[in-house]
């Protein structure tokens, strides 16, 4: 599936993943591929994604995720620089 992850500032990552983990506002949540439409509100933690060569966790401040024909996008608040 392909994950777009932006903020107001940038594009902070855009390639094909087989598995995200969101930090949500009931709770974490994974997304793999083929998963059903989704639209969820983010808290802030940490978002993790993997793929063939890709394996990534970031620190966000909050945000929204949408899921849509096999494409994630997530609108992230801020990004928290470690």
């Amino acid at each position: 599936m392909r994950l777009e992850i932006l903020t107001p500032e940038k594009k902070v990552f855009e390639g094909d993943v087989t598995i995200a983990t969101f930090p949500g506002a009931d709770g974490s949540f994974q997304i793999m591929d083929n998963h059903a439409p989704l639209i969820s509100l983010l808290k802030e933690g940490i978002v993790e994604y993997k793929g063939k060569g890709v394996n990534e966790n970031i620190m966000i401040t909050g945000g929204v995720v949408e899921v849509l024909s096999n494409k994630v996008i997530l609108l992230a608040d801020g990004i928290v620089q470690s």
